[in-house]
């Protein structure tokens, strides 16, 4: 028995490295689901504990946030204490914490238990990347192996609100987080069998630089999302930015000096590493607003369930399912340098679909946005490809918490920055002064000000078609807006990426990244 849960890497046969790659895969898709299934449940969420605005905000944007900040010392804790071990640990207390929310009775509550799933999420995500890049070690496997982690990568983030509304159509919004526990439980289970245990020489673990990345990113994104709610002009919000700016350029220059460094940044003088990172960060940015402003569109405008708001978002899904598998084989024809930037492109162009043609949106329109959208975030796998195709070993748990700092920060400023961006729109195009003059009470004006589910709560509640008609139109109009800008965005990326990618570069050849 023992020999199963110290199995070595070596040891393993071609057979039992794609199972490994089995139980890697359901391990990221759980959480790459965390980060959307609570998108479906927040309206039930919001009716049962009341959360404000921001508190709405901080239980959705919280988990990622904390991956994010302890990403880079698990990913070091890993490498020291064993990869195996961390993965294991991390669904152990990620099926743990999903219980307690049986108990949880209060919006502190639901954002205290978010806050301990990131963390537990922070020991599992580098380690299913790492551990794949050191468990195929031939490029033409890892590049499958990539794609494959790709793929479930981007099914799990497109069918987590799918599985929400599924849920929600029998269950109450706890089951959203219920469900992470037959996927811990399996990767437990399964993981002590079938996993091997790696162990490498990585960074030095720094308390200071872990306090410094935590508080930084903390405060960075607390005072984005706060000057969408105060203004510019807030001082305090602006000292808080800055602060935190200076406080992660520390960190950063804390790890150029470092001969053993956490976070190893010298890895982005490799022009394929920086162009994967960038295309992460930069799609996770745009897609995440314009995703979330989709769900509440279904729901809102279109009057949907939950379960049938999620089936609606399925051709999303099913363009990336497409379109993934043969990612990295046209990239081995025609190079990484043409099909990464033409997939980025491509969901951009979904985006700018929604703009051109939704005044007003209908369904048929937005349809062919998500095929295009999921077809696009296929080309993904290439950036994970291209992150891990140069990195050495020793470093994979660096690249990796990397690859997913850029997912979870992209997602997490994308919803603070294009999220606020929308909100500002709404409100505009509303102009619920003129609902007030009309003899509209303040408190049901700013809570139709507030969001189009508000706007909508308080016409029904006083019969004004009026103002769910001015509603509707606002947020047709902001949320096409916002696509725009999230298309451009897009459009900007594939164009810096083929510019960065260089034209030789073969993504089923080893490379020699030197770092030091």
């Amino acid at each position: 028995m023992n020999k199963f849960f110290n199995r070595k890497v070596e040891e393993l046969t071609s057979k039992q490295r794609w199972i490994a790659l089995i139980v890697l895969s359901v391990s990221l898709f759980v959480i790459v689901m965390d980060m959307t299934i609570l998108i479906m449940a927040l309206p039930d969420l919001i009716q049962d504990i009341k959360p404000s605005a921001a508190q709405q905000l901080w239980i959705v944007d919280i988990y990622s946030l904390v991956l994010a900040g302890f990403i880079i010392p698990m990913s070091v804790l890993a490498d020291k204490w064993g990869r195996k071990k961390a993965l294991l640990t991390g669904f152990f207390l990620f099926g743990l914490t999903s219980v307690l929310i049986i108990f949880a009775k209060s919006p502190e509550h639901v954002i205290i238990l978010r806050f301990f799933l990131g963390f537990a999420g922070a020991l599992i995500m580098p380690t299913t990347l790492s551990m794949i890049r050191t468990i195929f070690s031939n490029p033409k496997e890892r590049a499958t192996a990539l794609a494959v982690w790709a793929v479930v990568s981007g099914l799990g983030s497109a069918l987590g609100p799918i599985i929400g509304g599924l849920l929600l159509e029998y269950f109450s919004w706890q089951s959203t987080f219920l469900i992470n526990i037959p996927f811990a439980a399996f990767a437990v289970v399964a993981g002590s069998f079938l996993l091997p245990e790696v162990k490498v020489k990585s960074g030095r673990w720094d308390i200071v630089g872990t306090v410094l990345s935590i508080i930084g990113m903390l405060g960075l994104v607390w005072s984005i999302k706060e000057f969408s709610k105060e203004g510019i002009t807030d001082t305090t919000l602006w000292i808080v930015g800055i602060a935190a700016v200076i406080l992660l350029t520390i960190f950063v220059i804390k790890n150029i000096r470092s001969s053993q460094p956490m976070l190893d940044v010298r890895l982005f003088k490799n022009r394929g590493f920086s162009s994967g990172i960038l295309a992460a960060f930069m799609s996770m940015f745009s897609m995440a607003a314009v995703i979330l402003l989709v769900s509440q569109w279904l729901q809102t405008v279109e009057g949907l369930s939950p379960f049938n708001a999620g089936l609606h978002l399925l051709p999303m899904a099913g363009g990336s399912l497409l379109f993934s598998p043969v990612a990295p084989s046209l990239a081995a024809r025609f190079g990484p340098k043409l099909i990464l930037p033409l997939g980025i492109a491509t969901a951009g162009i979904g985006f700018l679909i929604i703009y051109f043609a939704g005044h007003p949106l209908e369904y048929s329109t937005l349809l062919i946005a998500l095929i295009l959208i999921g077809a696009g975030t296929a080309a993904l796998a290439l950036a994970t490809t291209l992150i891990m195709i140069g990195t050495p070993v020793e470093k994979a748990g660096n690249a990796s918490a990397m690859e997913e700092i850029m997912y979870d920060l992209g997602n997490v400023f994308g919803i603070a920055v294009l999220g606020s961006v929308a909100s500002n729109l709404y409100r505009s195009h509303l102009n619920i002064e003129q609902f007030v003059t009309a003899g509209l009470e303040r408190q049901l004006a700013d809570i139709s000000n507030e969001s189009i589910a508000g706007a909508i709560e308080v016409a029904n509640m006083l019969g004004l078609s009026e103002l769910s008609e001015a509603a509707f139109t606002a947020f047709n109009d902001s949320f096409a807006t916002t696509a725009l800008i999230g298309g451009l965005i897009m459009i900007g990326s594939a164009i810096t990426i083929y510019i960065l990618i260089l034209k030789s570069l073969d993504i089923t050849k080893e490379e020699t990244q030197k770092t030091h």
